[in-house]
């Protein structure tokens, strides 16, 4: 029994689907499909019709096109006529968008009486543009309509090249001005005689521009002098050809010409700076070309002007600089290379300095430092002279501590500030004390505590910390003291020139008693302070 009933559903369920099917295609077939009632758009009485849909336009009236074609080119053919028709109706735009509820609007211009009538009727729009004079103004209401489109577009530009901030004209093949903007017209009047009476055709103001097209690479440099102006008015022009006639365009140029009348002078003056330079000078741009060179750069480099010139690149001016040994010669070209890819990259980043000692025994300090835009400056510094200084002041400090160290009496220096400055072997190995193993400064308050601990007490190192602190006229003085270990030493401070102090300590020979210590003043004043 149950079985009966599912297949007695099945059965209800599959003949329901098949009737609604048959019902469906007797309706699609048998009934008349709906259209929308349109006239034929040729048949229309109004002669300036759209038809749109959305804003795609389906169809138009021969004279409807007519007036699409006056309208910008670059647009599509709905914003296209809302821009065409937005001087006379401004709410057009707005309105138009409420057709689909609104199902028809008019508009209507008040000073010419035109309108505008849009109508919604099944998903399509209806635009009519009619006359103020009505419907019946006959075949004329076209061209009217045309002619207010073009006298529009043409006042709107007249206004923009008239408002343009530069000279615009034409010249025909002969060069004589056959029409101009306003700007133009301005400058004429400036520089002539009657400005109330300018003739036809207008002067050709730029003389120094060639008749016809410019075939030279724009832009020209064109100048004029104005009366009652100290200097002249300066452009840029550009032409464009149009057939047997040159359109000029001429830009303003007068603050491009400060500008560059400004860097031009800075150069020479940087120039005329680097020509006195005793330093070499290489600024290579951001192609690594040699851009700028000075003379002192041929004296240091030994390279010829002419090489120079030519604008090499960092890796040939390197290379004739390896070529001419004005720098260090390197162990392989490999490495050679590697190394001036190395310098480059740390030019790059301000960070290359160096020296170089090369094969004639002359020294070159090398810096690179990176420059706007890319380009690396590098300075060559002949320190050959310095470096000799340098070597034989220490030649010379060499010499001096030697023969401190020949001498028997334990010297130690003082400086006006109190720092152990100098002392010599004996000294160090007195009292076991060497101020150049140590980064901190030996003042005379660390040096006396020293002494102290390795002698009987005594007021001397208290006198010579005073001594060394004084700033007044000093003498030299002398005093012995006892060591720990039975040794007795006489002490000798002596004021050197710059307020520095000599302390030297020798072995005393004698048997003498030191029950209270002794203290010498030398009656000679010292020459130093």
């Amino acid at each position: 029994m149950g079985m009966f009933d599912l297949s007695l559903g099945l059965v209800l369920v599959v003949s329901s689907f098949g009737t609604a099917a048959v019902a469906l295609y007797l309706m699609g077939h048998l009934m008349p499909s709906r259209k929308v009632s349109w006239t034929p758009i040729e048949q229309m009485g109004e002669r300036v019709v759209f038809l749109f849909r959305d804003k795609e336009l389906v169809d138009a009236t021969p004279d409807a096109r007519a007036l699409l074609e006056t309208g910008a080119g670059f647009l599509e053919e709905w914003p296209r006529l809302i821009a065409l028709l937005e001087d006379r109706f401004p709410s057009l735009a707005v309105e138009i968008g409420k057709l689909g509820e609104a199902q028809w609007i008019e508009l209507t211009d008040p000073e010419t009486g035109d309108r505008v009538e849009a109508e919604w009727r099944g998903g399509l729009a209806r635009i009519v543009l009619i006359s103020g004079t009505g419907a019946q103004a006959g075949a004329r209401e076209p061209d009217r309509l045309h002619q207010e489109a073009l006298a529009s577009e043409l006042k709107t530009l007249r206004g923009v090249v008239d408002d343009a901030p530069m000279l615009v004209w034409k010249e025909d093949a002969t060069g004589a001005v056959r029409w101009a903007n306003a700007a133009y017209v301005n400058l004429v009047r400036r520089i002539s005689e009657s400005p109330g009476a300018i003739g036809w055709p207008l002067p050709r103001l730029f003389d120094q521009r060639p008749i016809g097209p410019d075939m030279a690479e724009p832009p020209r440099r064109l100048s004029i002098t104005v009366p009652n102006c100290e200097e002249p008015l300066w452009f840029d022009s550009y032409d464009e050809a149009q057939e047997d006639d040159t359109l000029i365009f001429a830009l303003p140029a007068d603050k491009l010409v400060k500008a560059e009348t400004s860097l031009r002078e800075f150069v020479q003056t940087l120039t005329k700076t680097f020509a006195h330079l005793p330093t070499g000078l290489a600024v290579f741009d951001r192609k690594r070309r040699l851009a700028l060179f000075n003379p002192a750069l041929t004296d240091l480099s030994g390279l010829e002007p002419v090489f120079l010139s030519s604008r090499p690149s960092l890796f040939e001016f390197l290379d004739q600089l390896r070529d001419s040994r004005r720098m260090p010669e390197p162990k392989n070209y490999k490495t050679w290379r590697r190394q001036i890819t190395d310098l480059e990259s740390a030019a790059s980043t301000g960070t290359y300095q160096e020296t170089w000692y090369l094969p004639s025994g002359q020294t070159f300090r090398v810096t690179g430092r990176p420059h706007p835009d890319g380009a690396l400056a590098f300075l060559f510094e002949d320190i050959s002279a310095e470096i000799a200084l340098t070597r034989r002041f220490r030649s010379e400090l060499e010499l001096g501590q030697s023969v401190l160290d020949a001498v028997d009496e334990a010297i130690a220096v003082f400086s006006s500030a109190g720092v152990m400055i100098l002392s010599n072997r004996a000294y160090r190995e007195m009292w076991d004390h060497d101020p150049d193993a140590s980064l901190a400064d030996t003042g005379v308050v660390q040096a006396t505590a020293l002494w102290q601990t390795l002698c009987h007490p005594t007021p001397v190192w208290g006198d010579l910390r005073d001594f060394v602190g004084d700033g007044g006229e000093r003498a030299e003085w002398t005093a012995e003291v006892r060591r720990l270990d039975g040794k007795r030493l006489t002490c000798r401070f002596t004021p050197l020139t710059g307020h520095a102090t000599l302390v030297g300590f020798s072995h005393v020979q004698s048997h003498r008693s030191l029950a209270s210590p002794s203290k010498i003043w030398v009656k000679v004043p010292a020459t130093g302070r």
